[in-house]
């Protein structure tokens, strides 16, 4: 199950579905939309009437990545399909669907519980970026290995498979961060509860339509909420 949560992805929304389903049509999708006043969820909707392998979930409002990922997880767990993995993925096209097969592979091939698709090792990279993002994105990683403790490079990177297993064991309701330091946080949970972590490398361009949801309050809860995961359990990665 692939989860694609949205918030005015009108300009996305029909390529990132088209090209999931096309790299692999075996895969589910879960749109998770917040409300998105631009009709990204009835673009969804329309979807999902057509194609039984896409599903959308519409939430009241804007409350956060972090909110909207847990609300796709539970309800991929508790779907009567049983879905053993469950990735992450935005739908700007920054994540393409052709590394989901690497991802699902770190789990299935190689004994993964939890793979990251990583901008920041051997064989990643990024494109379309200025100097500036490229300093601030691989500063925020490093500031956030060096306070936790981890060996993770690409810790704020949201294109992840998570085995069924990770996310039976994640106490979602003990989750601090709703914004993009939720991806830092559940790494940091999973490498905490003793969970195998690989870093699969990915080329990651930028978005070519719509706008970033990153804002200073967002970049500002990730850069504190490091501090509060440290506090909160002891550090003993793998």
């Amino acid at each position: 199950m692939v989860l694609v949560p949205t918030y005015n992805e009108r300009e996305n929304i029909d390529t990132i579905l088209a090209a999931v389903r096309r790299a692999q049509p075996a895969f589910d999708v879960c749109v998770i939309d917040d409300a998105s006043p631009d009709g990204t969820g009835a673009m969804a909707d329309a979807w999902s009437a057509r194609d039984e392998k896409v599903h959308v979930l519409h939430r009241a409002g804007k409350e956060g990545l972090g909110r909207a990922y847990i609300h796709g997880f539970e309800w991929a767990l508790a779907h009567p399909a049983g879905f053993t993995h469950v990735f992450e993925m935005d739908a700007d096209g920054s994540h393409p669907p052709r590394f989901l097969g690497d991802l699902l592979a770190a789990t299935t091939e190689r004994g993964a519980d939890l793979a990251l698709g990583s901008r920041y090792v051997p064989g990643g990279g990024i494109s379309g970026w200025g100097p500036h993002r490229l300093v601030l994105s691989r500063g925020g990683s490093f500031y956030a290995r060096s306070v936790l403790g981890v060996k993770v490079r690409d810790l704020t990177g949201g294109y992840k498979c998570f085995t069924r297993r990770v996310l039976e064991a994640l106490p979602m309701d003990e989750i601090l961060t709703v914004g993009y330091g939720f991806q830092i946080e559940v790494t940091y949970r999973a490498l905490q509860a003793g969970f195998v972590v690989e870093e699969v490398p990915i080329v990651f361009p930028d978005r070519e339509r719509g706008e970033s949801k990153m804002s200073m309050r967002i970049f500002w809860e990730g850069f504190t909420s490091v501090w509060r995961l440290r506090t909160s359990a002891p550090r003993k990665s793998r």
